[in-house]
């Protein structure tokens, strides 16, 4: 073998001089390196386009270093166990000289691919990544590390964990690079330490800045993990990176997938999000998160914490909690509470209302509910009602409509006249405390008398029996007052109404046209 020429690899200088590293044919050089020993030395040229600051030239080099090492390893070309240092390497005979020098060039590789993961250019961090998924592939096929006697599967963890450490960068956005990450997350054996790293990454990143907010870190990680798709049974665990010879391996165990799923989410969680963020993990929560984890219930800190943030999302929050109630038998006793309490008037002007109406019909859809909470609900939404826009009242009526036809109990409230002093206590949070049974519907009496005559029509109903049939409520959901506009101008402009003098048709016409006897455009 001959001896190692001395190259500055980090500043991608050669000491030979003439090289011209532009001419240079990177494929016929990897031929030359694996066709004899001789030309080991040649793997420099290969670093040096690998650290150039042309696009094209990286890219050839990653192929090229792709292409040498992925079959050195298959060969057995490189050297297994801990690696010694480059000056004890120069000890011993040839061919451990040379397998110990091809891998410390090997390592030097991976770490200039995984600072290519870094790098200004898509097309570069892309080409890094696949590359060390490649050398991730064939390590596990052909381990560098001695296994343990015990031991029938070598995975690259320590390869993996470095690649998950560059994908969440704190101050790079990496959407693009961890949608390509994706397609390898298919592979059974790599999603499961992914996971595992991501957690282990999550928690050493977090605690260094005390859990304080790190909003592109953090998108990053939600990136990552709401595009792991789980396995539903073990007979889908067919596809893995790393070939298997036994049925010891974790991640070969559906439940154990679950487990490393449910730590890497809660791991995640447990942290304070962006405030755009909690909406974005709510919405995927009860389809791509909680059928997966092994104890859903534990996800109610998040929620919890989640509802407190206001708005929106304390109705997303309300509505995994209502997953968990329903599906998981957690027992929530505050869950209607929390629910009547986000009924203000704002609700009816945010872009949310048909939504917050969708969910809040599904919460309240049971006919086992107390008739205090029905009545609570109600009447609070008829006190709303008085100053809700005629958009939000066509949803409104029927609404309260169909709780009383669910539970005839709250029929009272219709039938008993106003009293002088109403007992409802609007500002009490508690619905068992607001003496809502103790009162009547009146407001919506006086909706009969609303400007609008589609409200002042649906007001009333309350006059005659109430049919059996609820009202779909779905079908005025998404109603905008432009709608409505629309809606009435149409119908005008079907009537002839009488009036009392000529409409003019044009600026100085209709009238006799008086004035266009006097007057004239110039």
């Amino acid at each position: 073998m001959a001896p190692a020429r001395k190259r500055n690899v980090s500043s991608g200088k050669s000491t030979e001089q003439g090289v011209k590293t532009a001419k240079i044919d990177l494929n016929s050089t990897v031929e030359r390196i694996l066709e004899s020993r001789k030309h080991a030395n040649d793997v420099f040229d290969i670093f040096e386009f690998l650290q150039s600051e042309k696009e094209k030239e990286v890219i050839s080099a990653v192929n090229a270093c792709s292409k040498l090492f992925c079959t050195l390893l298959e060969r057995k070309e490189l050297f297994v166990g801990k690696l010694p240092g480059e000056e004890e390497a120069l000890s011993g005979d040839a061919e451990e000289k040379y397998r110990m020098f091809m891998r410390h060039r090997y390592n030097s590789c991976v770490e200039m691919l995984l600072e290519h993961i870094s790098h200004e250019l898509h097309d570069v961090k892309e080409s890094a990544l696949c590359c060390l998924i490649k050398f991730a592939t064939a390590e596990g096929q052909h381990p560098l590390e001695h296994l343990d006697w015990s031991e029938h599967y070598s995975f690259p963890r320590e390869m993996i964990q470095a690649v998950v450490d560059k994908l969440l960068s704190k101050t790079t956005d990496n959407a693009l690079l961890i949608s390509r990450f994706q397609e390898f997350l298919e592979m059974e054996d790599l999603r499961y330490y992914v996971m595992s790293s991501v957690r282990d990454h999550i928690s050493k990143v977090m605690d260094k800045n005390k859990g304080a907010v790190l909003p592109v870190y953090q998108n990053n990680v939600f990136l990552l993990l709401s595009n792991i798709n789980m396995p539903r049974k073990e007979s889908e665990l067919t596809n893995f990176m790393v070939k298997q010879e036994g049925e010891t391996c974790v991640f070969l165990k559906c439940h154990e997938h679950k487990r490393a799923f449910e730590r890497m989410w809660l791991g995640f969680l447990k942290y304070k999000l962006p405030g755009s963020m909690y909406k974005k993990v709510l919405v995927i929560l009860h389809d791509s998160i909680l059928p997966y984890m092994s104890k859903p219930t534990l996800m109610i800190d998040f929620l919890t914490a989640a509802y407190d943030v206001g708005g929106a999302i304390s109705l997303l929050a309300l509505n995994g909690l209502f997953v968990l109630i329903h599906q998981h038998n957690l027992d929530y006793p505050d869950f209607y509470k929390k629910l009547y309490n986000l009924l203000e008037p704002s609700v009816f002007h945010v872009k949310y209302r048909a939504r917050f109406f969708h969910l809040t019909n599904i919460f309240l859809s049971s006919s086992h509910l107390p008739v205090y909470l029905v009545a609570a609900f109600a009447k609070r939404l008829a006190r709303l009602a008085l100053t809700a826009p005629p958009t939000a009242l066509l949803i409104v009526l029927p609404f309260i409509y169909n709780l009383i036809r669910r539970h005839p109990s709250c029929r009272v409230l219709i039938h008993r006249p106003k009293p002088l002093e109403d007992p409802y206590l609007m500002d009490e949070e508690d619905p068992a405390q607001c003496c809502a049974l103790e009162s009547s519907l009146w407001e919506i009496k006086m909706l009969q008398k609303h400007y609008h005559p589609d409200v002042a029509k649906a007001a009333t109903l309350i006059n005659t029996p109430l049919p059996q049939q609820e009202d779909d409520i779905d079908e005025v959901l998404e109603t905008t007052a432009f709608e409505l506009m629309e809606r009435d101008l149409k119908h005008s402009q079907n009537k002839n109404v009488p009036l009392e003098f000529e409409t003019a048709t044009q600026l100085l016409k209709g009238g006799g046209d008086v004035l266009g006897q006097h007057f004239c455009l110039v």
